[in-house]
């Protein structure tokens, strides 16, 4: 996501790199740069154009400070009106009925269905909210079976009639059975439509009408670019939305529509999809994502999602086995699984400020963890809770179970120890040693890349 961009990006601010001063000159340079690096990643010419004739205004009437280098303050420039161009700040959504009501639109193909599942999850467990989906999509095939079985992935009830064939009366009808059973937030999946077929963006018009919604959400695929920009710009002529979703933004995308579509239809991003998984949908913020298409990380969505798997008492308990020496293979585990859930191992680390170039050409991803979890599940419960029986045929025994050689299960045990020794001297704070020291002990363990070191 956005690595041309960004490194399109800093290529420009080299040019300032040296300089005494700011002057008109060597700006105009660099944003010329800056704003060819846009328009090669999509971005609208005119919010282009904007862009740099905004940030060149605010850089020739700056005073550059004896210990701020020219190319830090034009970076801080672009930083901010970057934030600024895709909203400035994160916009919630004003769910004030009830029960609220969220109507899904886009084209074909952009992933309004899975994103429905995505938000009912979200709903579910980040604003603790009893969503109920509507299955309202009467044309694609499959589609309502596609959202019945997302709903009993993530446990959401759904409220679907394979027999009607109008999308109003599914609506209504689910409307009425969420007041009925208490549930507070219908979100109603319609069908893809182009906003030339008349028919179809009529059809959602009167859905929109026969349910009210608090929110009406326009979905769109962040890597058809300047094409998603000018959808979105027909549909809400045509249909009025009050926010947007980009899907795929985890793809080969340059980001041209994130980056215009705020400026070009005035109405702001709300989420972002990040992934396939149903829990890779992330609220819209425009100053972290400035953070990351500079290259500067995404420190506090990492903590975020660290908090979120957070458990104080497991934390404590935790605390206690680490001072008296009892940390086993269970405990480890856990923390494994507990990372594997925050998401994809190289996502989170591109977070971290400066490791995202680092690691651009590395093959990382959750896999990197299975061979871990395949040696301790290839353990007995006592040998996970007592790591000092386990003998030279109980790590054969191991070995195969898992699928690894001897040598890379003894390098495991060995690592394991040796930072089980560290913890218990270092405290709670061996944790931060425990993430730094375990992967590069298995280099050489099939399907288990090596990963960079976290400082």
């Amino acid at each position: 996501m956005f690595e041309n961009l960004s490194e399109r990006l800093e290529r420009s601010f080299k040019i300032l790199k040296g300089e005494g001063r700011i002057t008109e000159i060597n700006v105009a340079e660099t944003l010329k740069d800056v704003r060819r690096a846009l328009l090669d990643a999509d971005v609208n010419y005119k919010v282009a154009k904007t862009f740099t004739d905004t940030v060149k205004k605010k850089a020739l009437g700056q005073n550059v400070l004896t210990a701020i280098k020219p190319s830090q303050l034009l970076i801080k420039i672009v930083h901010d009106e970057l934030a600024e161009l895709m909203g400035g700040h994160a916009i919630d959504m004003q769910l004030v009925s009830r029960p609220s009501v969220i109507l899904m639109a886009g084209l074909n193909g952009a992933g309004k269905t899975t994103l429905s599942g995505k938000l009912a999850l979200f709903l579910k467990t980040k604003k603790k909210r009893r969503p109920l989906l509507a299955a309202c999509d009467t044309y694609r095939p499959a589609a309502i079976e596609q959202l019945r079985v997302l709903a009993e992935q993530i446990d959401v009830p759904i409220y679907m009639d394979l027999e009607e064939k109008d999308p109003i009366v599914i609506a209504r009808a689910a409307l009425a059975e969420a007041k009925a059973k208490g549930y507070d937030t219908v979100i109603v999946d319609t069908a893809g439509r182009l906003a030339v077929n008349d028919v179809l963006m009529n059809e959602i018009a009167a859905v929109k009408d026969a349910v009210q919604p608090d929110e009406t959400l326009f979905v769109v695929d962040a890597t058809t670019g300047q094409d998603a920009v000018n959808t979105a710009k027909e549909f809400n002529s045509r249909l009025g939305f009050d926010g947007v979703v980009l899907t795929k933004l985890d793809g080969d995308t340059r980001g041209g529509a994130a980056l215009s579509i705020r400026s070009v239809v005035d109405k702001p991003i709300k989420f972002v999809g990040t992934g396939e998984k149903m829990d890779a949908l992330d609220v819209f913020h425009p100053d972290r994502m400035a953070d990351r298409i500079l290259g500067m990380g995404d420190i506090v969505s990492l903590v975020e999602k660290a908090q979120e798997q957070f458990d104080e008492q497991e934390a404590k308990r935790l605390a206690k086995k680490i001072a008296k020496n009892q940390f086993d293979f269970n405990d480890f585990l856990n923390q494994l699984q507990q990372i594997k859930k925050m998401g994809n191992i190289k996502d989170l680390a591109a977070m971290i400020p400066g490791v995202s170039k680092a690691i651009k050409d590395v093959d990382i991803d959750n896999s990197a963890l299975s061979g871990i979890e395949a040696i301790i599940l290839s353990m007995t419960p006592k040998e996970r809770q007592h790591p000092e029986i386990l003998n030279q045929s109980r790590k054969q025994r191991i070995a195969r179970g898992s699928g690894h050689t001897i040598q890379e299960v003894n390098r495991f045990i060995k690592q394991f120890e040796q930072t089980r020794k560290m913890m218990n001297m270092m405290g709670g704070s061996g944790m931060k040693q425990l993430m730094r020291n375990m992967p590069k002990g298995f280099p050489g363990m099939p399907g288990m890349p090596g990963m960079p070191r976290l400082k």
